[in-house]
């Protein structure tokens, strides 16, 4: 039975894996706000001071993200999309906050033939070749 069965599409990481540099003393807090139990590791008090000053600003990002225009949240491009996009003879403007994902099936010549701009806050996810194919276009 377990033959038969199938992944209907990739499933697309939820998170992106980011990398900071911390003062020997601002770790130390957060080691010890970690030991005393006020979160269960250091993941856990970045993610949770992110999120705060997130919402702290959460005015300031919803005008911003209506003025420029953003798709927010997961906004995938299909090989279908971008051939559709090709024979109405439109060009696409790629503007997210979140994560753009380009199918893995698109090639870079019809990535290059059909988007005209790529400006992605958060992550882009396409393979090497549409990405370098991109490069000129992406800000």
């Amino acid at each position: 039975m377990a033959n038969n069965v199938r992944e209907l599409r990739p499933r697309l990481p939820e998170t992106e894996k980011i990398t900071i540099n911390l003062g020997y003393v601002d770790l130390g807090h957060v080691d010890l706000m970690v030991q005393e139990g006020f979160y269960s590791n250091r993941t856990d008090f970045i993610r949770t001071a992110i999120r705060n000053q997130l919402e702290r600003h959460a005015d300031v990002v919803k005008q911003s993200t209506a003025r420029k225009s953003l798709d927010l949240g997961l906004r995938n491009y299909s090989r279908e999309d971008l051939e559709a996009v090709q024979r109405a003879g439109e060009m696409l403007h790629i503007n997210v906050l979140g994560l753009a994902s380009i199918s893995q099936d698109v090639t870079p010549e019809l990535a290059r033939a059909t988007i005209a701009s790529v400006s992605v806050l958060g992550a882009l996810h396409a393979s090497p070749a549409v990405k370098a194919a991109l490069a000129d276009k992406t800000r």
